[in-house]
């Protein structure tokens, strides 16, 4: 099949992956009101097409968590990549250094973040949560600054797990019997290319990032039972304090939605925050990203970069999300989708017809630059179409 767009990129990764990978990837919380939410309330926003405008010189190059980008996208951090092809992150960081956008390197990555280091040339950024072994993280951020990164993204709505009703029923969590081990065999013996390229091939059983805290094992298995008992609900802003001291980079929050919430990051020295609801997987129920990012963007008033991440699915989400008040975005199930397609070549033709559908999408609306971008490419009323 010919691929067009994210969808097909979608559709080729859930014929690849076993049930339980794909819907790990594609599924969140509870009933999925906000992941559909994520999609459906940026499809709602209609654009305001403008003519007759020199438009014949185009550029999406911006500058982005610290860096000139090509465009305004960066590749958000996934956990278990890995899983999606062999060693995912390395395809996946290899194809975001070559197109010039950012790679975010997930703490739970198959990977360890030496060798995903090791794999490209410019400083990766990486994404940590708050976690009860303060001795554990801090050997982490050092481990992070010794492999040249020189961002730290600190993903602070992931206290506790929700529950994915998607995940229960194709047994990745819940009870764990005899019989749901062997359904989830049969997943992965149905698809023998993908066994055989990730599963022997990839050794994906070694979570590098978070090994030397589970001398029992880094599987899928122990990593679940680590995290469960490591995420910590107790903390507070007064606790990036220790962050701070521990990591003297560049900072940034990722999964605020709420105005106050955002003021607080500009009064901790936040150098960038990530409006996220964390792809619809933590709070079913919770406002949609791109409906949150306006109310965001007017609180903090231009005082710290804004990115948004929660259901772009083409260059014209990305316009949306640009017009609604964001610097740039964060791409998540797009690429995790197009890496389980095609690997590094997936994700590299994904960003290629992305940043071209940016760039028409920029020419009709008649917009020549990403500063120029503002709410007005947005039709006030779309109720009226």
């Amino acid at each position: 099949m010919a691929i067009a767009c994210v969808e097909d990129f979608r559709h080729q990764a859930r014929r690849r992956l076993p049930r339980f990978l794909f819907d790990y990837v594609d599924g969140g919380s509870y009933a999925e009101e906000t992941l559909r939410r994520n999609v459906s309330d940026l499809q709602r926003l209609a654009l305001r097409q403008r003519v007759m405008r020199d438009v014949s010189d185009v550029r999406t190059s911006t500058v982005l968590l610290g860096r000139e980008v090509s465009m305004p996208v960066a590749l958000a951090p996934i956990g278990l990549a890995g899983l999606y092809a062999r060693r995912g992150e390395v395809q996946a960081a290899r194809a975001a250094e070559a197109a010039g956008v950012p790679f975010i390197l997930s703490a739970s990555a198959c990977c360890a973040i030496e060798e995903v280091a090791a794999s490209v040339s410019k400083p990766l950024l990486f994404q940590l949560y708050m976690i009860k072994d303060r001795a554990f993280m801090a050997d982490m951020l050092g481990r992070a600054r010794d492999a040249g990164v020189e961002t730290l993204v600190m993903t602070v709505d992931l206290i506790m797990h929700s529950p994915r009703y998607r995940d229960m029923r194709s047994t990745l969590t819940g009870r764990q019997t005899i019989m749901d081990r062997m359904r989830r065999m049969v997943q992965i013996l149905s698809h023998p290319v993908w066994a055989w390229d990730v599963g022997v091939r990839g050794r994906p059983h070694i979570l590098g990032n978070f090994a030397p805290a589970m001398p029992g094992g880094a599987g899928l298995a122990q990593f679940t039972d680590w995290v469960s008992r490591n995420f910590d609900p107790s903390i507070t802003w007064d606790d990036l304090a220790w962050v701070r001291h521990h990591w003297p980079g560049r900072l940034v929050l990722k999964g605020i939605l709420d105005r106050e919430d955002a003021l607080r990051a500009v009064d901790v020295g936040a150098g960038s925050i990530i409006v996220s609801n964390h792809g619809g997987r933590q709070l079913d129920g919770a406002p949609s990203a791109i409906r949150a990012l306006p109310h965001v963007a007017d609180a903090v008033a231009g005082r710290m970069e804004i990115l948004m991440d929660g259901g772009i699915r083409s260059g014209i989400d990305v316009l949306r999300a640009l017009a609604s008040g964001a610097d740039g975005v964060l791409l998540g199930r797009a690429w995790a989708f197009a890496l389980a397609a095609d690997g590094q070549q997936g994700v590299a033709q994904m960003l290629q017809l992305l940043h071209h559908e940016l760039s028409v999408a920029m020419a009709l609306t008649g917009h020549s630059r990403v500063a120029d971008i503002g709410g007005d490419a947005l039709l006030p009323d779309t109720s009226l179409l």
